[in-house]
């Protein structure tokens, strides 16, 4: 799908009719929780899912900008081609094959012409990014059956992922039931009064804004453009369950549940183990505004009254694995 391409005001509208006919919910428990989350989510994806028009797929590239007079090229190369088929002249054929030559040439010339302006064009670096990403993908590059040191035969589907999974999660394992002990919820006594401190309707709308519209969704399919389009009828809805979520100190399970990626590493002599791929994981934008929440509000309020020690490096801008490596050897 391009989200593109998306009627977004009729999915405002679709979005404001099914918010508006949501039922109360007393977000103070966990089922509380996980029904207010799930109607919100469902409403913004099924919001979506009717507003998208469905387009048949075309497959193809348009790499230069047609002109008239490779269109006229063009038709002379055929026209040529037909009087060739018929008179079966030699002659004919050498003029045939001159005028294609020409016209192969021209396609080329404006292919390059297309191309330099592309990149010229480029001024941002996620457009650079991506432009670098393109060049370098190698279509030979797939993910398939994989080996080990200990095993020679080719792999399944289903062992492939096994064996990605136990590599890069270590001691990971499937767990059906993702719903947090109700006794460790009940034993905990919900801080009102901090959760205000960190959740405002402000700095959920700076929250939602701050990601880049289409970003690739998590598992439950909500990217930020459906919450930013829809922000003053969804952020409410947000604030309430972000309120109750840092209160309670639950965290919805489909919040837990994350799609995995896995991505060819640069530069490898063949992409045959495990340790050539590496993973990305791909969260729910919803919890990724919470964190964000709770990250202005330690780096603003917390770290102001009490700030991180200089050999600190984690958690601080300006400070990595290289620059805490410099300390330890200069010093």
């Amino acid at each position: 799908m391009n989200p593109r391409s998306t009627n977004w005001g009729s999915f405002k509208e679709d979005q404001r009719d099914r918010q508006g006919r949501s039922p109360g919910m007393v977000m103070k428990s966990e089922a509380g929780l996980e029904l207010a989350n799930g109607w919100v989510q469902q409403a913004l994806v099924s919001a979506y899912e009717n507003n998208y028009p469905l387009k048949p797929i075309i497959r193809g590239r348009q790499t230069l900008k047609w002109t008239k007079e490779l269109e006229s090229l063009r038709k002379e190369v055929r026209r040529l081609f037909n009087i060739c088929r018929s008179d079966r002249n030699p002659h004919s054929w050498d003029l045939h094959r001159e005028v294609q030559r020409t016209y192969r040439k021209e396609v080329r010339k404006a292919s390059k012409g297309a191309c330099r302006a592309f990149c010229s064009s480029i001024d941002d670096l996620p457009s650079s990014a991506r432009l670098h990403r393109a060049l370098s993908r190698d279509p030979k590059i797939k993910l398939g059956s994989l080996g080990t040191p200990s095993s020679r035969r080719k792999q399944s589907e289903g062992e492939t992922l096994k064996l990605l999974l136990t590599t890069h999660f270590h001691n990971s394992g499937v767990k059906q039931d993702l719903a947090a002990p109700v006794a460790a919820l009940l034993a905990r006594r919900p801080d009102w009064r901090l959760a205000t401190k960190v959740v405002t309707y402000r700095r959920v709308h700076w929250a939602v804004d701050s990601f880049a519209p289409n970003k690739s969704p998590g598992a439950n399919g909500i990217f930020p453009a459906l919450l930013q389009r829809a922000r003053e009828i969804v952020i409410p809805h947000l604030v309430r369950i972000f309120l109750a979520c840092l209160a309670t100190g639950y965290v919805p399970a489909i919040w837990r549940q994350v799609k995995v990626v896995f991505i060819p590493k640069p530069g490898r002599d063949s992409y045959r183990g495990p340790r050539d791929y590496r993973p990305i994981s791909l969260t729910s934008f919803i919890l990724k505004t919470m964190e964000r929440l709770l990250d202005t509000y330690l780096r603003e309020e917390a770290l102001a009254l009490m700030p991180l020690h200089s050999n600190q490096h984690a958690y601080q801008a300006g400070k990595s694995v290289e620059t805490a490596l410099h300390q330890l050897v200069v010093e």
